[in-house]
């Protein structure tokens, strides 16, 4: 009787680790494919999950057996600080393109033999296509400790823009989402549009899909691109399909007729910078 060699054992998702570098890492159950073009650069069953100490989403590390390692060259030159310890960068030569500091690997023991790709942070680098499963994904994987529910409810949402009342509604949907405020998309016909701007600006988003903005016309100490929807939405949250929501941490909403305070989230920053440039 033939016998074959046991397949390596991966270790069980389901709990988080931390190495001495600062990253926590967790393994994944999900089948990950990234693509360059027509070229299929990972095809893994055993990704691993990475958080890094100055990010707050996570990105995917492969192990070695499920890249294509013969695409990768040593980095011509390699970026300085970039993810937390790492030295060691590879450009990719894939599909007639080389795409420079592509990949790289974490100092970390834990994740010895696994590779990382860019495919968040930079638009000129990486991969250009990604999926779990069978689904495409963009901007960063989904987290698997983070929910996203939006929820059609009935409460009174009032939206003000320096005193001047900009949206009044009775029917909302409420979208949760782990570690963020509650955005509060509304009808659009409860929405004063004619007091904004369409712009060209443009995100993605792996829970939600890709939004379209508005800009405030009233006044230059209001940051551009405050205003979003989402023409097309993930089925997960296709509520939301068409809805107007404004950045909580610049307007004033009334809940119920309860003033809310304004949050103080990473997008409060990314908003100053819009006014001050």
């Amino acid at each position: 009787m033939t016998t074959h060699p046991a397949p390596p054992a991966h270790p069980a998702a389901g709990s988080i680790r931390t190495t001495p570098e600062g990253l926590m890492w967790e393994p994944g159950e999900r089948w990950v494919r990234g693509r360059k073009g027509d070229v299929t650069v990972v095809d893994s069953r055993h990704p691993v999950l990475v958080w890094e100490p100055h990010l707050p989403v996570p990105q995917y590390v492969f192990p070695r057996e499920d890249v294509r390692t013969d695409l990768l060259r040593p980095a011509a030159s390699p970026p300085t600080g970039a993810h937390t310890g790492s030295r060691i960068f590879y450009d990719l030569d894939a599909d007639g393109e080389v795409r420079r500091n592509a990949a790289w690997t974490f100092p970390a023991d834990d994740l010895a033999d696994h590779i990382a790709f860019e495919w968040f942070l930079r638009t000129d680098t990486g991969l250009d296509h990604w999926y779990e499963e069978d689904e495409e994904i963009f901007v960063h994987p989904r987290d698997p400790h983070k929910r996203v529910d939006a929820l059609p409810s009935s409460r009174h949402v009032r939206v003000e823009i320096d005193g001047q009342v900009v949206a009044d509604s009775h029917a909302p949907v409420l979208l949760f989402e782990t570690s963020l405020p509650t955005r509060y998309y509304l009808p659009r016909e409860d929405v004063r549009l004619d007091l904004f701007d369409a712009t060209d600006h443009h995100t993605g988003c792996p829970y939600k899909g890709t939004a379209s903005y508005w800009s405030w016309r009233g006044g230059d100490d209001v940051p551009p691109n405050l205003v979003w929807t989402y023409p097309e939405p993930l089925p997960a949250v296709a509520a939301i399909q068409g809805r107007v929501a404004f950045f909580n941490e610049v307007v004033d909403i009334t809940l119920d007729g309860e003033r809310l305070e304004r949050p103080d989230t990473p997008f409060s920053r990314m908003l100053r910078r819009r006014s001050r440039s």
